[in-house]
């Protein structure tokens, strides 16, 4: 088999697909990742980020059935370690807690889809890292942009592996969206508002000069 045929045999199946897409993520965040150094103030307000975000995410507002919640601002310490130190740390620490939350609700269905639900969507949130010298308007907006991006791995999730739970008759891709959206969209909202209260610029000195 050659390389066009090996290529056209991939695109014929989804699951290849994002299992690509997914190890291409994966390697670029490991690259990112090999540029932090580590001190033990960094690796401390790491564990103690997981440990918040952990916390919050089993302080539920609004639980589906599916899976997906709402929850007390659990996103909060990810955005502000991520904010604090950067992307690369902010990888890191989503990373790591996406697999402390598998081991603690498991649902696995496929590989693919443990890796959709758990390490990428969290790892995401690193993205707002990109903004940490930005005024509050790009913060929030890095934030949205996190948000989306670990919403888009929970859509990829939900179209492939759990379209069976569709009703009769309704577009996975729609179902999946709004499963998905329901909560993230809520979960976005909640974020922003904490985050526009919080006061980075003080928060920022107290933990980078300790």
């Amino acid at each position: 088999m050659n390389f066009n045929q090996r290529i056209t045999e991939l695109t014929k199946s989804p699951i290849a697909i994002f299992a690509l897409l997914g190890l291409l993520l994966l390697i670029y965040a490991v690259l990112k990742i090999r540029k932090i150094k580590f001190t033990t103030h960094v690796i401390t307000l790491v564990g103690l980020s997981i440990a918040l975000t952990t916390v919050l995410q089993f302080i539920t507002i609004l639980k589906l059935p599916q899976g997906g919640s709402v929850t007390a601002g659990s996103m909060v310490p990810l955005v502000l370690i991520s904010l604090f130190y950067g992307p690369e740390v902010g990888f890191l620490t989503g990373f790591l807690f996406g697999i402390i939350n598998f081991l603690m609700t498991p649902v696995a269905l496929h590989p693919v889809q443990v890796l959709f639900d758990y390490p990428l969507p969290f790892m995401a949130i690193g993205i707002v890292g990109y903004f940490r010298y930005s005024n509050i308007n790009g913060k929030l907006m890095g934030v949205i942009l996190a948000m989306l991006a670990r919403f888009a791995c929970h859509f990829i999730s939900g179209v492939v592996f759990f379209g069976s739970y569709a009703p009769k008759g309704t577009s996975v891709y729609l179902y999946s969206f709004l499963y998905n959206g329901s909560y993230m969209g809520l979960e976005t909202i909640l974020t922003c508002v904490i985050i526009a209260i919080l006061p980075l610029k003080r928060l920022s000195k107290i933990v980078l000069n300790n």
